[in-house]
Protein backbone atom coordinates (compact mmCIF):
# COMPACT_ATOMS: atom_id res chain seq x y z
CA UNK A 1 0.00 0.00 0.00
CA UNK A 2 2.77 2.56 0.47
CA UNK A 3 0.87 3.60 3.59
CA UNK A 4 2.76 5.56 6.49
CA UNK A 5 2.13 7.22 9.50
CA UNK A 6 4.32 9.73 11.50
CA UNK A 7 2.85 10.16 15.15
CA UNK A 8 3.88 12.59 17.61
CA UNK A 9 1.70 11.54 20.55
CA UNK A 10 1.32 12.12 24.40
CA UNK A 11 3.30 8.71 25.10
CA UNK A 12 6.78 10.36 23.82
CA UNK A 13 6.33 14.32 23.42
CA UNK A 14 5.42 16.57 26.04
CA UNK A 15 2.30 18.42 25.47
CA UNK A 16 4.28 21.68 24.80
CA UNK A 17 6.59 20.02 22.47
CA UNK A 18 3.28 18.62 20.20
CA UNK A 19 1.99 22.26 19.85
CA UNK A 20 4.79 23.40 17.93
CA UNK A 21 3.67 20.56 15.46
CA UNK A 22 -0.06 22.08 15.40
CA UNK A 23 -0.40 23.79 11.88
CA UNK A 24 -2.86 26.97 12.25
CA UNK A 25 -5.16 27.21 9.55
CA UNK A 26 -3.35 30.13 7.41
CA UNK A 27 -0.34 27.49 7.12
CA UNK A 28 -1.52 23.81 6.68
CA UNK A 29 -2.18 24.38 3.24
CA UNK A 30 1.20 25.54 2.05
CA UNK A 31 3.12 23.64 4.43
CA UNK A 32 1.52 20.78 3.98
CA UNK A 33 1.94 21.59 -0.36
CA UNK A 34 5.48 21.87 0.70
CA UNK A 35 5.80 18.57 2.29
CA UNK A 36 4.47 16.89 0.12
CA UNK A 37 6.38 18.54 -3.05
CA UNK A 38 9.82 18.08 -0.87
CA UNK A 39 9.10 14.44 0.01
CA UNK A 40 7.55 13.68 -3.35
CA UNK A 41 4.52 12.32 -1.49
CA UNK A 42 1.60 10.70 -3.57
CA UNK A 43 -0.83 11.79 -1.19
CA UNK A 44 -1.19 13.43 3.13
CA UNK A 45 -3.33 13.62 5.06
CA UNK A 46 -2.39 15.90 8.79
CA UNK A 47 -4.33 14.87 12.38
CA UNK A 48 -4.58 17.37 15.21
CA UNK A 49 -6.02 16.66 18.41
CA UNK A 50 -5.45 18.23 21.80
CA UNK A 51 -2.81 15.28 22.29
CA UNK A 52 -1.42 14.21 19.16
CA UNK A 53 -0.29 15.19 15.60
CA UNK A 54 -0.06 12.72 13.24
CA UNK A 55 0.76 12.89 9.38
CA UNK A 56 -0.60 10.23 7.37
CA UNK A 57 0.61 9.89 3.47
CA UNK A 58 1.53 7.25 0.76
CA UNK A 59 4.95 6.87 -0.59
CA UNK A 60 6.79 4.59 -1.84
CA UNK A 61 10.16 5.73 -0.05
CA UNK A 62 10.89 3.88 2.95
CA UNK A 63 10.56 5.52 6.43
CA UNK A 64 14.50 5.83 7.30
CA UNK A 65 15.95 8.45 9.39
CA UNK A 66 17.19 10.44 6.67
CA UNK A 67 13.52 10.47 5.17
CA UNK A 68 12.62 11.47 8.43
CA UNK A 69 15.03 14.33 8.98
CA UNK A 70 14.21 15.59 5.67
CA UNK A 71 10.71 15.22 6.60
CA UNK A 72 10.45 17.24 10.04
CA UNK A 73 12.97 20.25 8.24
CA UNK A 74 10.04 20.65 5.95
CA UNK A 75 7.68 21.61 8.91
CA UNK A 76 7.59 25.19 9.80
CA UNK A 77 10.91 26.92 12.02
CA UNK A 78 9.59 26.73 15.39
CA UNK A 79 10.27 22.99 14.94
CA UNK A 80 13.33 23.14 14.29
CA UNK A 81 14.28 23.22 18.35
CA UNK A 82 13.24 19.67 18.84
CA UNK A 83 13.35 18.43 15.51
CA UNK A 84 16.57 15.56 16.34
CA UNK A 85 13.96 14.44 19.18
CA UNK A 86 10.91 14.43 16.54
CA UNK A 87 13.55 12.00 14.35
CA UNK A 88 14.45 9.52 16.83
CA UNK A 89 11.02 9.74 18.96
CA UNK A 90 8.48 9.59 16.86
CA UNK A 91 6.08 6.30 16.34
CA UNK A 92 6.56 5.29 12.97
CA UNK A 93 3.84 2.96 11.18
CA UNK A 94 3.45 1.30 8.01
CA UNK A 95 1.20 -1.05 6.02
CA UNK A 96 -0.94 -3.26 8.51
CA UNK A 97 1.00 -1.43 11.63
CA UNK A 98 -0.67 2.22 10.00
CA UNK A 99 -4.13 0.65 9.92
CA UNK A 100 -4.15 -0.60 13.33
CA UNK A 101 -2.83 2.82 14.16
CA UNK A 102 -5.59 4.73 12.63
CA UNK A 103 -8.40 2.62 13.45
CA UNK A 104 -7.30 1.94 17.36
CA UNK A 105 -6.72 6.32 16.92
CA UNK A 106 -10.62 6.75 15.55
CA UNK A 107 -12.12 3.96 17.61
CA UNK A 108 -10.52 5.40 21.10
CA UNK A 109 -8.21 3.43 21.96
CA UNK A 110 -5.32 5.41 21.55
CA UNK A 111 -6.42 8.62 23.65
CA UNK A 112 -5.80 9.60 26.69
CA UNK A 113 -9.18 9.27 26.96
CA UNK A 114 -10.52 5.93 26.28
CA UNK A 115 -13.80 6.10 24.36
CA UNK A 116 -14.47 9.60 23.64
CA UNK A 117 -16.32 9.73 20.37
CA UNK A 118 -14.89 13.47 19.44
CA UNK A 119 -12.21 11.90 17.67
CA UNK A 120 -14.02 10.54 15.20
CA UNK A 121 -15.44 14.06 13.94
CA UNK A 122 -11.71 15.05 14.29
CA UNK A 123 -10.96 12.28 11.92
CA UNK A 124 -13.41 13.46 9.20
CA UNK A 125 -12.83 16.90 9.11
CA UNK A 126 -9.04 16.69 8.83
CA UNK A 127 -9.30 14.30 5.66
CA UNK A 128 -12.32 16.95 4.49
CA UNK A 129 -9.60 19.39 4.61
CA UNK A 130 -6.99 17.40 2.74
CA UNK A 131 -9.56 16.93 -0.25
CA UNK A 132 -10.23 20.57 -0.25
CA UNK A 133 -6.67 21.28 -0.21
CA UNK A 134 -5.77 19.15 -2.18
CA UNK A 135 -3.54 16.76 -1.00
CA UNK A 136 -4.65 13.31 -0.36
CA UNK A 137 -6.35 10.82 -3.30
CA UNK A 138 -7.86 7.32 -4.00
CA UNK A 139 -6.10 5.40 -0.84
CA UNK A 140 -6.51 7.96 1.97
CA UNK A 141 -10.21 8.22 0.78
CA UNK A 142 -10.73 4.51 1.04
CA UNK A 143 -8.66 4.73 4.61
CA UNK A 144 -10.43 7.15 5.86
CA UNK A 145 -14.11 5.60 4.88
CA UNK A 146 -12.85 2.33 6.09
CA UNK A 147 -11.80 4.16 9.66
CA UNK A 148 -14.40 5.72 10.24
CA UNK A 149 -16.54 2.73 9.46
CA UNK A 150 -14.78 0.83 12.11
CA UNK A 151 -15.00 3.72 14.91
CA UNK A 152 -18.72 3.20 14.15
CA UNK A 153 -18.30 -0.39 14.67
CA UNK A 154 -16.34 -0.67 17.94
CA UNK A 155 -18.56 1.99 19.58
CA UNK A 156 -21.73 -0.18 17.78
CA UNK A 157 -20.82 -3.34 19.09
CA UNK A 158 -18.50 -3.01 22.37
CA UNK A 159 -19.18 -1.81 25.29
CA UNK A 160 -15.76 0.89 25.08
CA UNK A 161 -17.00 4.07 25.08
CA UNK A 162 -19.79 3.06 28.48
CA UNK A 163 -16.92 2.31 31.00
CA UNK A 164 -14.63 5.37 31.53
CA UNK A 165 -11.61 4.60 33.46
CA UNK A 166 -9.66 7.91 33.76
CA UNK A 167 -10.79 9.74 37.13
CA UNK A 168 -10.64 13.02 34.84
CA UNK A 169 -13.77 11.43 32.41
CA UNK A 170 -15.53 9.84 34.99
CA UNK A 171 -15.92 12.90 36.57
CA UNK A 172 -16.71 14.83 33.70
CA UNK A 173 -19.75 12.12 33.46
CA UNK A 174 -20.87 12.70 37.08
CA UNK A 175 -21.33 16.38 36.31
CA UNK A 176 -23.10 16.01 32.96
CA UNK A 177 -25.65 14.10 34.78
CA UNK A 178 -26.04 16.45 37.16
CA UNK A 179 -27.08 18.88 34.04
CA UNK A 180 -24.60 22.03 34.78
CA UNK A 181 -25.14 24.44 32.12
CA UNK A 182 -22.47 25.46 30.28
CA UNK A 183 -22.37 28.99 31.27
CA UNK A 184 -21.43 27.58 34.67
CA UNK A 185 -18.87 29.55 36.71
CA UNK A 186 -15.76 27.28 37.87
CA UNK A 187 -13.50 28.47 40.68
CA UNK A 188 -10.69 26.12 40.10
CA UNK A 189 -8.39 25.55 43.01
CA UNK A 190 -4.91 23.90 41.82
CA UNK A 191 -2.85 23.75 38.52
CA UNK A 192 -0.93 20.43 38.69
CA UNK A 193 -1.69 17.87 36.14
CA UNK A 194 -4.89 16.72 37.44
CA UNK A 195 -6.76 20.29 37.57
CA UNK A 196 -5.03 20.73 34.44
CA UNK A 197 -6.65 17.75 32.61
CA UNK A 198 -9.96 18.05 34.13
CA UNK A 199 -9.97 22.22 33.46
CA UNK A 200 -8.97 21.46 29.58
CA UNK A 201 -11.48 18.88 29.45
CA UNK A 202 -14.23 20.98 30.95
CA UNK A 203 -13.31 23.82 28.29
CA UNK A 204 -13.24 21.22 25.20
CA UNK A 205 -16.79 20.60 26.25
CA UNK A 206 -17.92 23.63 25.81
CA UNK A 207 -17.40 25.34 29.69
CA UNK A 208 -15.38 29.19 29.30
CA UNK A 209 -15.86 30.69 32.68
CA UNK A 210 -13.14 30.12 35.02
CA UNK A 211 -11.25 31.67 37.60
CA UNK A 212 -7.82 29.92 38.64
CA UNK A 213 -6.10 29.71 42.14
CA UNK A 214 -2.79 28.17 42.79
CA UNK A 215 -0.42 28.45 45.48
CA UNK A 216 2.19 29.46 43.02
CA UNK A 217 0.77 32.05 40.95
CA UNK A 218 3.16 31.50 37.96
CA UNK A 219 1.50 28.10 37.60
CA UNK A 220 -1.55 29.69 38.00
CA UNK A 221 -0.92 31.80 35.39
CA UNK A 222 0.04 29.31 32.99
CA UNK A 223 -3.02 27.58 33.71
CA UNK A 224 -5.12 30.37 33.17
CA UNK A 225 -3.36 31.29 30.11
CA UNK A 226 -5.05 27.93 28.38
CA UNK A 227 -8.48 29.02 30.00
CA UNK A 228 -8.30 32.75 29.05
CA UNK A 229 -9.10 33.89 32.48
CA UNK A 230 -8.01 35.18 35.54
CA UNK A 231 -5.65 33.72 38.15
CA UNK A 232 -4.88 34.25 41.70
CA UNK A 233 -2.24 33.01 44.53
CA UNK A 234 -4.44 30.52 47.10
CA UNK A 235 -4.04 33.14 49.83
CA UNK A 236 -6.63 35.79 47.96
CA UNK A 237 -9.00 32.70 48.14
CA UNK A 238 -10.64 33.89 51.13
CA UNK A 239 -11.75 37.82 49.45
CA UNK A 240 -12.84 36.17 46.47
CA UNK A 241 -17.03 37.28 45.90
CA UNK A 242 -17.98 36.69 42.58
CA UNK A 243 -19.60 33.57 43.26
CA UNK A 244 -19.29 30.08 41.78
CA UNK A 245 -21.25 27.41 40.47
CA UNK A 246 -19.18 24.41 40.37
CA UNK A 247 -15.71 24.32 42.62
CA UNK A 248 -13.09 21.80 41.03
CA UNK A 249 -10.42 21.41 43.28
CA UNK A 250 -6.96 18.96 43.76
CA UNK A 251 -3.91 20.37 45.88
CA UNK A 252 -1.12 18.04 47.41
CA UNK A 253 -2.24 19.85 50.86
CA UNK A 254 -2.11 17.58 53.81
CA UNK A 255 -5.41 18.44 55.47
CA UNK A 256 -8.99 20.38 54.00
CA UNK A 257 -8.52 23.53 52.80
CA UNK A 258 -11.58 24.21 52.08
CA UNK A 259 -13.13 25.30 55.40
CA UNK A 260 -16.75 25.94 56.68
CA UNK A 261 -15.43 29.16 56.76
CA UNK A 262 -14.44 29.45 53.78
CA UNK A 263 -16.78 27.95 52.06
CA UNK A 264 -19.62 30.24 53.71
CA UNK A 265 -17.60 33.56 52.62
CA UNK A 266 -17.51 31.42 48.46
CA UNK A 267 -21.12 30.78 48.71
CA UNK A 268 -22.20 34.22 50.28
CA UNK A 269 -25.92 33.93 50.28
CA UNK A 270 -26.58 31.84 47.25
CA UNK A 271 -28.65 28.64 48.12
CA UNK A 272 -28.77 27.03 45.34
CA UNK A 273 -27.08 23.54 44.92
CA UNK A 274 -23.38 23.75 44.21
CA UNK A 275 -20.62 21.01 43.15
CA UNK A 276 -17.65 20.42 43.89
CA UNK A 277 -15.76 18.44 42.31
CA UNK A 278 -13.09 17.27 45.05
CA UNK A 279 -9.94 14.92 42.81
CA UNK A 280 -7.80 15.62 45.52
CA UNK A 281 -6.18 12.62 48.16
CA UNK A 282 -6.89 13.32 51.25
CA UNK A 283 -10.35 15.53 49.93
CA UNK A 284 -9.82 19.21 50.30
CA UNK A 285 -13.05 19.80 50.72
CA UNK A 286 -14.27 19.92 54.45
CA UNK A 287 -17.18 16.88 54.84
CA UNK A 288 -19.32 19.30 57.54
CA UNK A 289 -19.68 21.41 54.61
CA UNK A 290 -22.11 18.37 53.00
CA UNK A 291 -24.52 18.61 56.20
CA UNK A 292 -24.43 22.96 56.68
CA UNK A 293 -24.70 23.19 52.54
CA UNK A 294 -26.51 21.97 49.60
CA UNK A 295 -23.69 20.64 47.95
CA UNK A 296 -23.14 17.82 45.35
CA UNK A 297 -19.88 16.08 46.19
CA UNK A 298 -17.98 14.31 43.15
CA UNK A 299 -15.10 12.73 45.28
CA UNK A 300 -11.91 11.29 43.92
CA UNK A 301 -12.08 8.45 46.17
CA UNK A 302 -15.64 7.04 44.74
CA UNK A 303 -14.63 7.60 41.32
CA UNK A 304 -11.05 5.41 41.57
CA UNK A 305 -13.36 2.69 42.79
CA UNK A 306 -15.31 3.01 39.80
CA UNK A 307 -12.27 3.40 37.38
CA UNK A 308 -11.10 0.63 38.99
CA UNK A 309 -14.27 -1.96 37.95
CA UNK A 310 -14.35 -0.43 34.77
CA UNK A 311 -10.64 -1.21 33.86
CA UNK A 312 -11.56 -4.91 34.68
CA UNK A 313 -14.72 -4.62 32.24
CA UNK A 314 -12.77 -2.50 29.35
CA UNK A 315 -10.27 -5.17 29.16
CA UNK A 316 -13.12 -7.67 27.85
CA UNK A 317 -13.81 -5.35 25.36
CA UNK A 318 -10.58 -4.34 24.46
CA UNK A 319 -10.44 -7.89 23.03
CA UNK A 320 -13.49 -7.56 21.10
CA UNK A 321 -12.56 -4.20 19.12
CA UNK A 322 -9.07 -5.53 18.25
CA UNK A 323 -11.04 -8.68 16.60
CA UNK A 324 -13.05 -5.55 15.02
CA UNK A 325 -9.53 -3.85 13.88
CA UNK A 326 -8.76 -7.34 12.03
CA UNK A 327 -11.88 -7.82 10.10
CA UNK A 328 -11.60 -4.12 8.79
CA UNK A 329 -7.95 -4.76 7.88
CA UNK A 330 -8.67 -7.33 5.73
CA UNK A 331 -11.65 -6.13 4.28
CA UNK A 332 -9.76 -2.63 3.49
CA UNK A 333 -7.32 -4.98 1.71
CA UNK A 334 -9.77 -6.45 -0.30
CA UNK A 335 -11.28 -3.25 -1.28
CA UNK A 336 -8.19 -1.36 -2.06
CA UNK A 337 -7.38 -4.56 -4.66
CA UNK A 338 -10.64 -4.11 -5.98
CA UNK A 339 -10.45 -0.65 -6.19
CA UNK A 340 -6.73 -1.14 -8.17
CA UNK A 341 -8.50 -3.21 -10.31
CA UNK A 342 -11.41 -0.89 -11.28
CA UNK A 343 -8.36 2.10 -11.87
CA UNK A 344 -6.54 -0.49 -13.94
CA UNK A 345 -9.18 -1.63 -15.81
CA UNK A 346 -10.89 1.82 -16.72
CA UNK A 347 -8.44 1.99 -19.43
CA UNK A 348 -9.87 -1.04 -21.20
CA UNK A 349 -13.10 0.50 -22.57
CA UNK A 350 -11.07 3.62 -24.39
CA UNK A 351 -8.01 1.25 -25.32
CA UNK A 352 -11.13 -0.79 -27.45
CA UNK A 353 -12.39 1.84 -28.92
CA UNK A 354 -8.93 3.21 -30.19
CA UNK A 355 -8.36 -0.43 -31.42
CA UNK A 356 -11.85 -0.59 -33.16
CA UNK A 357 -11.12 3.12 -34.63
CA UNK A 358 -7.75 1.75 -35.85
CA UNK A 359 -9.40 -0.94 -37.51
CA UNK A 360 -12.39 0.66 -39.06
CA UNK A 361 -10.59 3.82 -40.30
CA UNK A 362 -7.24 2.82 -41.17
CA UNK A 363 -6.03 -1.02 -41.41
CA UNK A 364 -9.27 -2.34 -43.12
CA UNK A 365 -10.10 0.67 -44.12
CA UNK A 366 -10.08 -0.10 -48.08
CA UNK A 367 -11.63 -3.59 -47.55
CA UNK A 368 -14.98 -1.22 -45.74
CA UNK A 369 -15.30 1.35 -48.67
CA UNK A 370 -16.41 -2.35 -50.75
CA UNK A 371 -19.19 -3.07 -48.69
CA UNK A 372 -23.03 -1.96 -48.98
CA UNK A 373 -24.57 -0.08 -46.31
CA UNK A 374 -26.37 -2.92 -45.46
CA UNK A 375 -22.87 -5.18 -44.93
CA UNK A 376 -21.34 -2.61 -42.86
CA UNK A 377 -24.12 -1.85 -40.28
CA UNK A 378 -23.90 -5.81 -40.11
CA UNK A 379 -20.40 -5.38 -39.53
CA UNK A 380 -20.97 -2.52 -37.00
CA UNK A 381 -23.22 -4.57 -35.06
CA UNK A 382 -20.66 -7.11 -34.59
CA UNK A 383 -17.72 -5.09 -33.60
CA UNK A 384 -20.53 -3.34 -31.19
CA UNK A 385 -21.16 -6.59 -29.76
CA UNK A 386 -17.60 -7.47 -29.39
CA UNK A 387 -16.65 -4.35 -28.10
CA UNK A 388 -18.70 -4.63 -25.01
CA UNK A 389 -17.61 -8.35 -24.34
CA UNK A 390 -13.54 -7.22 -24.65
CA UNK A 391 -14.52 -4.89 -21.58
CA UNK A 392 -16.89 -7.08 -19.58
CA UNK A 393 -15.22 -10.15 -19.67
CA UNK A 394 -12.36 -9.12 -18.12
CA UNK A 395 -13.90 -6.87 -15.51
CA UNK A 396 -16.12 -9.93 -14.44
CA UNK A 397 -13.10 -12.06 -13.95
CA UNK A 398 -11.42 -9.67 -12.38
CA UNK A 399 -14.23 -9.30 -9.94
CA UNK A 400 -14.41 -13.45 -9.70
CA UNK A 401 -10.53 -13.47 -9.04
CA UNK A 402 -10.98 -11.20 -6.20
CA UNK A 403 -14.00 -12.93 -4.54
CA UNK A 404 -12.00 -16.22 -4.72
CA UNK A 405 -9.52 -14.47 -2.76
CA UNK A 406 -12.08 -13.29 -0.06
CA UNK A 407 -13.21 -16.83 -0.16
CA UNK A 408 -9.61 -18.55 0.41
CA UNK A 409 -8.58 -15.46 3.17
Amino acid sequence: MNLHIIAITHRNFDLSEIGLFHLSDEERGSVLQQVKKELELSEIMYLSTCNRVEFIFTSAQPLSGNFLAKFFSALPSRTFSISSKAVSSSEIFSGDEALTHIFSVASSLDSIVVGEREIITQVRNSFEESVKLGLSGDTIRLLINKTIETAKRVFTETAIAKNPVSVVSLAYRKLRDLNVKLDARFIVIGSGVTNTAMSRYLRKHGYSDFVVFNRTVENAAALANELNCEAYALTELPAYTNGFDVIVTCTASNGAIITPELYKTLNGTDTSRKVVIDLAVPNDLDESILNDFDVKLIAVNNLQEVAKNNLLEREKELEQCRNIIGEQIAEFHQELRQRQVEIAMSSVPKKVKEIRENALNTVFAKELAGLDSNSRKVLEEVIAYMEKKYISVPMKMAREILSEETKVN
